[in-house]
Parts: C-alpha cells; structure tokens; sequence
C-alpha cells in the first residue's frame, strides 16, 4: 500500500492487523504490518511511482511478488458526491493534468498519440470495497497541482463528470502498477472541498479517522479478494485492468 505521508500511512496501519516492522529499501523503507507491506512514498505522481516500483521490484526479486497495489490516503472531495470525511475508492484513476493545453482546450497525451491517462481498478473488488467500507465509487482525479479555485474545480467537474476527489498520487501508483502487470486500487478519505483552499474548513484529523476505520473493514476484503474470480469480471475498455 502506497500513501504520500508519513501521518497517511500510519491512518492506514491502525486499521490494519499486527505491529509495525521496518523494512529498509534502496532509497525508501517499508513499514510491514502482518502481511500487509506500507510505503510514504512521497508527493506526487512522480515520487507516488517511484516508491511504489521500488517496492515491487524489491518484492519481486525477492520471489514474493504483490498481488495488488493500493494508493490510499486524504483528498478532496468534489460537492455534493464526497462531503468531507466521506471515503471514495476509484472505478477509475485519471491523470487530470497528462497532456497539452492548446487554443481549443486541454488535449489529454492519448489525444497526442501518446501513453494512457486512465487505470481502471477491478470491478468487482471496487463493488468489494465499496459495500465493505461504505465508500462511494467515482473517479479519482490525480493532479500535480491541487486545485485551488472555484473556476478550476469547475473545469474539471466538466472534463470528468464522474469524480468524486482528486488527490497527487493515485495514477503514480497505477502506472507502477500496470509496469508489474498488477491490478490497482485507491481509496481516499475526503479532508476538504475541491475549490477555493480554505485551510480553516479543511478537517484533516477527521479524514485520517475515515482511512483507518476504512481499512480496518477493508482488510478482510482483500484477503478475501481472488482475481482470478469469474464473478469478478474486469473492465474490457482499459488494457492495464489486468
């Protein structure tokens, strides 16, 4: 499991079964909590990739390889879907900023002939997820730059109609992800509204509160959870849902 923050990661080991261990990698550690492997990756799209494929490399040389790779952490929360300290867990992880901005509008770097911009998580462990934790399944927007006005969560509300939050590290994680051929998942526990930033309306704690409670139900989902299930058909639209 993937956060940005140190304080995110220990949200999400409180929810989780047995006592914290280090581990120390090249250029990152991770905090073991029974079978459960945790890294604060870092900021961003780039660092949230970087320490996430770290991690899998280091498993898979190690002959334990993954089987899932989760991004969780605190975001924003676009009104009225995701009120603050509501969890959402991604149906799809888009980079909402991966492209070029022209005359015409925003060009995303599929329409430049170029990459991906959306991972689709598997549908029936998102289904898993969302019955287990009561969180809401939209889009998850991943951004270099967290919104800050009115009139950019506007725009983005109307190129994706689905989100629900946005947050910086999601499709870092997901593009690590699909380089290990391995499926992604991403729940965010909503801290603030997406819009003007108002540092006084933000409630950080209670969104850390959301993360571990989340993960303390969502724990037996995942072990449960077989991907090679034919119950739990994946998305034929997107190629890295594998």
């Amino acid at each position: 499991m993937a956060t940005a923050v140190p304080v995110e990661r220990d949200a999400v080991a409180r929810g989780l079964p047995g006592p914290l261990r280090e581990v120390a990698l090249p250029g990152t550690t991770l905090h073991r909590a029974g079978d459960w492997d945790l890294v604060a990756a870092g900021v961003g799209p780039a660092l949230a990739a970087a320490g996430a494929a770290t991690a899998l490399t280091a498993a898979a040389l190690d002959g334990r390889p993954y089987g899932l790779v989760v991004s969780a952490g605190i975001g924003g929360g676009f009104a009225p879907g995701a009120p603050v300290g509501s969890l959402v867990v991604a149906d799809e992880i888009t980079a909402a900023d991966l492209g070029a901005e022209t005359a015409d509008g925003f060009l995303p770097v599929t329409e430049l002939g170029f990459g991906t911009v959306t991972h689709r998580p598997p549908a029936g462990l998102v289904r898993r997820v969302a019955d287990a934790t009561g969180a809401r399944p939209g889009t998850v927007l991943t951004g270099s730059t967290v919104t800050g006005t009115a009139g950019r969560a506007e725009t983005l509300r109307a190129r994706h109609p689905r989100a629900l939050a946005e947050a910086m590290e999601g499709f870092g994680v997901a593009e690590a992800a699909a380089a290990h051929g391995l499926p992604v998942l991403e729940l965010r526990a909503v801290s603030n509204p997406v819009g003007p930033r108002d540092r006084a309306a933000w409630r950080i704690g209670d969104a850390l509160a959301a993360l571990t409670d989340g993960f303390g139900k969502l724990a037996p989902v995942l072990t449960r959870w077989n991907p090679h299930d034919p119950d739990d058909p994946r998305d034929p639209r997107d190629p890295h849902d594998r």
